[in-house]
């Protein structure tokens, strides 16, 4: 496994996740080095590609060669990990925060919203700008937003182009002028038929620098029977370090 070091940036911004009471800042990470368990240079099983949007047919959920798509079951365990195991809490039950619907009022879940080619992008004001893609991004007003309008939480935005297979992600998102125009904590966009990652050390809308859509457990994946991909997960103890593909490090 391969360490990297979080910029300055990266740690405000884990801060901030922090701050608003959802540690999800770490959970891709952590999904893809827990699932993963293989160093570096290791070897890698077959793919399984992920199932696709059904609003979006055409875009894979990355390709069937991305790490996120991998089966794991066929892997050599990590040298450490039972040591990284034991760190984390052998005695913690695991908590699937899977669901829709409402929890004290607020929407449970992270919402996709599925766009055209067509839609017309807007501006987007970053805190984090410079490890943040600028924009415009193709945000409708009505893009829906993680916990809804008035969470005081992570505040997520997730916008699939349906006719470009683009991903683009935000955090802390804010609309402006009725979506005329957004503000955030962060920004980040992939294409959906590439593996290429972000710059080593750079956040992303979990400052992990890995994109939320692939490892959402989906209620499309659970009528079908099968999730084919890696899931985010959080702990509450990790190592400063990170395995491939993650491109920054948790906090101390």
């Amino acid at each position: 496994m391969t360490a990297s070091q979080a910029s300055p940036r990266s740690k405000g911004h884990t801060r901030w996740h922090r701050r608003a009471g959802a540690r999800l800042l770490l959970s891709a990470a952590l999904g893809l080095a827990t699932c993963l368990a293989v160093g570096a240079g290791g070897p890698v099983a077959g793919p399984a590609e992920a199932h696709r949007l059904t609003v979006a047919p055409d875009c894979p959920v990355f390709p069937a060669t991305n790490r996120w798509n991998q089966r794991v079951d066929g892997l050599p365990v990590a040298a450490r990990s039972s040591a990284i195991v034991r760190s984390i809490g052998t005695g913690e039950p695991l908590h699937p925060d899977f669901g829709s619907g409402l929890w004290e009022g607020a929407s449970i879940g992270i919402p996709i919203t599925v766009v055209a080619g067509t839609q017309r992008r807007v501006p987007v004001s970053f805190t984090y700008a410079d490890e943040s893609d600028p924009g415009p991004y193709p945000i409708p007003p009505n893009a829906r937003i993680e916990g809804g309008p008035r969470s005081p939480g992570d505040r997520h935005v997730i916008v699939v182009d349906r006719d470009r297979c683009r991903l683009w992600e935000l955090y802390a998102a804010y609309p402006r002028a009725g979506g005329a125009s957004w503000r955030a904590g962060s920004g980040a966009t992939w294409s959906l038929l590439s593996n290429r990652l972000r710059p080593a050390g750079w956040t992303s809308a979990d400052a992990a620098g890995l994109p939320i859509l692939p490892g959402l457990a989906r209620a499309d994946e659970l009528r079908r029977g099968s999730i084919d991909h890696a899931l985010r997960v959080t702990v509450p103890r990790t190592r400063r370090a990170s395995s491939t593909p993650r491109v920054t490090s948790p906090p101390s």
